[in-house]
């Protein structure tokens, strides 16, 4: 009698498994070979997205197609890689138009450098508006704490200067600038130097006029930008060409021209370059 009470509880708790007790492969199987539809909702919930799982590469892990020669032109580093390209740039932010700047340029689809002052990154609403720019996927480069000509400073005061500034933007963003650009395009041999222990690409810059009072103007600006002339500062040449590196600011007559400037150059041929794609220091 024990013998058929015992036989009598095993069938019943190999029935109750019987469920679990399939194997995980065959499960996986039927799952695999079924629909959508014929998908529960739970599961569907559980497997990841095959698309936000496969099209959202990271921009920094490409491999670089560019590099910042020593006339601060952009170059390809092999053939086959677009040499019409230009490098927007802009100055002095956080200040005002920064932010404003960014959303014009990401409606646009268009990258660029934004070099920070430290002396706009002291208050809350200043390093929210930083990190806003850099949350849209702009990279973010050093330009000094206050905009000082580091020609006329010690090299404990350089030193300050530069890396202050990627301590602060690093504090904001999480990461240390890649760019530093001196102000008025003066460097010495220390501040290169500092530079490279900060694992920071020099970048200088080819052409830019928003900062003469001539073009503080939006359609001047737009022209000048576009043509790469400033006649007006004696410049009535073309400074435009493959590879520039294009210089503005945070100022309200590059903001407003921003959009046309863009546009100007696409028409012409260019493309801008994605500062993600230009070689950095390891």
């Amino acid at each position: 009698m024990k013998k058929v009470i015992t036989i009598l509880m095993l069938i019943l708790v190999l029935a109750a498994c019987g469920e679990s007790a399939q194997p995980v492969s065959e499960k996986q199987s039927e799952n695999e070979n079924q629909t959508p539809e014929q998908t529960s909702g739970e599961e569907r919930e559980q497997q990841p997205n095959q698309q936000d799982t496969e099209s959202k590469p990271t921009e920094k892990m490409e491999e670089p197609k560019y590099k910042v020669s020593d006339d601060a032109t952009i170059v390809p580093l092999k053939e086959g890689i677009n040499e019409k390209v230009v490098l927007l740039t802009i100055d002095d932010v956080p200040d005002k138009y920064a932010v404003e700047m960014a959303k014009t340029l990401k409606k646009l689809n268009v990258q660029a450098i934004f070099f920070a002052n430290g002396h706009f990154l002291e208050t809350p609403e200043q390093k929210k508006q930083l990190k806003e720019i850099h949350e849209m996927g702009f990279i973010i480069g050093n330009h000094t704490y206050s905009h000082a000509n580091l020609t006329t400073l010690s090299e404990k005061e350089q030193t300050e200067e530069i890396v202050k500034v990627s301590d602060q933007i690093e504090e904001i963003i999480g990461e240390r600038p890649k760019f530093f650009r001196a102000p008025h395009g003066m460097n010495t041999d220390h501040s290169k130097q500092v530079a490279k222990e900060e694992n920071m690409v020099l970048m200088n810059w080819t052409y830019g006029y928003d900062y003469f009072e001539p073009y503080m103007n939006v359609e001047k600006l737009t022209n000048a930008m576009i043509t790469g002339e400033g006649p007006e500062v004696d410049i009535d040449y073309s400074l435009l060409k493959p590879g520039a590196n294009l210089l503005m600011h945070d100022r309200e007559w590059t903001n407003k021209a921003l959009a046309d400037i863009v546009n100007g150059l696409r028409d012409k041929g260019y493309e801008m370059v994605d500062p993600h794609q230009i070689k950095t220091i390891d």
